[in-house]
This record gives structure tokens, C-alpha cells and sequence, in this order.
């Protein structure tokens, strides 16, 4: 059984978004008991990333980190059409993830305790992403 459904996340510019709730939706109404979600972003400048759900500072010490790896307005890009967060965005989105495969078990995302689904926006200014989320696998 495979089953597809599509998500839009608006978001509010650069950060971390949980989506952890929207996609067990998916998997819910998929009627799936054992299989696997496959989660997919359809932009070269947000990410996914599995991640702690539990404290806030885990995900501001990424952003930070990513800053610090990827700075906005580096001379020494080429591409810069969208602006000054354009690069390093898509920097960003290169080093981390564009999909995600969780397993899911009992109609549920089989995730660990403390671990949650976000989409890690990389531009500065509000976007709307699109994502895919696939669930495969038997029914009860």
C-alpha cells in the first residue's frame, strides 16, 4: 500500500518549524501499521532535519552554528540573484537534508523519545514550502 499526501508550510523566515504533528496526520490517515514515511522538500533553500523536540536552545545553537558556517552576504559567492541570504541558503540546504525516512509502527512515526520532524528554513524572509509526505507499508 502506498499512500501520498502533499503539506504546506508557511513559515516566518529563517528557523526551525516543527512539522512532527502534520506529518503523524499523514501517517494516520494513511491507515499504514508498519512501514515507512518518507518525507521530501521540494526547495533547494529549506531543509528537513530529525531533531530534538524537547529544548529550544538545541535548535538555536544549530542556527547559529549554521551562520557561522554558511554567513549571509559572503564575498565570495557568485550567486547572490535573490539576495544576500540566497547562497548561503542553498549552502545550507545542501549540507543538511531535502527528505527524511522515519519508520512508522502501530499507525505511528516510530520516532525516539525526545525527537521531532522540522523544516529548517534557511532564507530570511517568510516562504511557503511545499512537502511530500509518502507513507508505504500494510494495513493492521
Amino acid at each position: 500500500m502506498i499512500y501520498r499526501e502533499p503539506l504546506v508550510i508557511e513559515t516566518r523566515g529563517r528557523g526551525t518549524f516543527e512539522i512532527t504533528r502534520e506529518v503523524q496526520q499523514v501517517v494516520e490517515r494513511s491507515g499504514v501499521n508498519e512501514g515507512l514515511c518518507h518525507v521530501f522538500i521540494h526547495h533547494t533553500s529549506a531543509s528537513l532535519v530529525v531533531c530534538e523536540n524537547a529544548d529550544p536552545t538545541v535548535r538555536r545553537d544549530l542556527e547559529s552554528y549554521a551562520a557561522r558556517l554558511a554567513p549571509d552576504g559572503d564575498p565570495s559567492y557568485v550567486h547572490d540573484s535573490e539576495g544576500p541570504d540566497d547562497m548561503s541558503a542553498h549552502i545550507r540546504s545542501v549540507l543538511t537534508l531535502t527528505s527524511l525516512t522515519i519508520p512508522v509502527a502501530g499507525c505511528r512515526c516510530d520516532l525516539g523519545t525526545w525527537q521531532g520532524v522540522f523544516l529548517w528554513e534557511h532564507r530570511t524572509s517568510p516562504h511557503r514550502r511545499r512537502i511530500t509526505v509518502t507513507v508505504t507499508g500494510g494495513h493492521p
